[in-house]
């Protein structure tokens, strides 16, 4: 049995690389959990100061290292981490589903005329929908987190939709990855159709929705 001898300075050079990217990641969690609160500050304000609740609900996510390997390759980033900070900008990303799309521009609005909020990127998807009916409101943002080290300005992907949008978006991306990308033109066209009635949809509740409060209103004054 051939034994093998043990590298230590390669071992200690693998950990500290290791320890890196574990600090690397753990800033965009903080900054992940930084816009969190931020929402969840707005969603309980809404709630308690004006009896109503824009928010659906909100999801957040942290690319996984694999996921991040994966889009340095393929997009052919130098592999350190300046470059991948500047150059991969959703490794942490957050989605606020909202009941109507005035709701939307609101909360959005609110969030990101915050002091502390930079905007770097604002992708508006509902204006101006994707080819395949995609909708929805992006935005690349840098909140700062506070270390031990000093502050570090993270980046984070927000995305703002409305619950038709993030159903239809949550349909469309299952039935990519059923295909593996390659969808039938036949399902491609019923989802672009689709994505047009979910708008149509939109439009609907919040006339009805405006109706109601309306209504109500005048029956409060009278």
């Amino acid at each position: 049995m051939t034994t093998v001898p043990v590298d230590d300075a390669a071992i200690a050079e693998a950990r500290q690389l290791r320890d890196n990217f574990q600090r690397f990641l753990r800033e965009y969690e903080f900054g992940m959990r930084e816009v969190e609160t931020k929402i969840s500050i707005l969603r309980d304000e809404f709630t308690h100061m004006h009896a109503y609740n824009p928010i659906e609900h909100v999801k957040s996510r942290l690319k996984s290292p694999d996921s991040i390997v994966e889009k340095v390759a393929r997009r052919g980033v130098e592999a350190d981490f300046d470059s991948i900070r500047a150059e991969i900008t959703d490794i942490a990303g957050v989605r606020i589903t909202c009941s109507f799309v005035s709701d939307v521009y609101r909360l959005f609005n609110l969030f990101t005329t915050q002091d502390d909020v930079t905007v770097r990127i604002v992708k508006d998807y509902i204006a101006n929908p994707k080819p395949n009916g995609y909708r929805s409101l992006h935005a690349i943002v840098e909140v700062p987190v506070f270390l031990s080290t000093g502050p570090v300005a993270v980046p984070v992907e927000v995305q703002f939709r409305t619950i038709a949008m993030d159903f239809w978006a949550s349909l469309e991306h299952k039935i990519h990855y059923k295909f593996d990308g390659r969808v039938p033109a036949h399902l491609v066209q019923s989802l672009t159709d689709a994505a047009d009635a979910a708008e149509e949809l939109d439009q609907r509740m919040e006339r009805l929705h405006r109706e109601a409060h309306e209504i109500n209103h005048r029956a409060i004054e009278v």
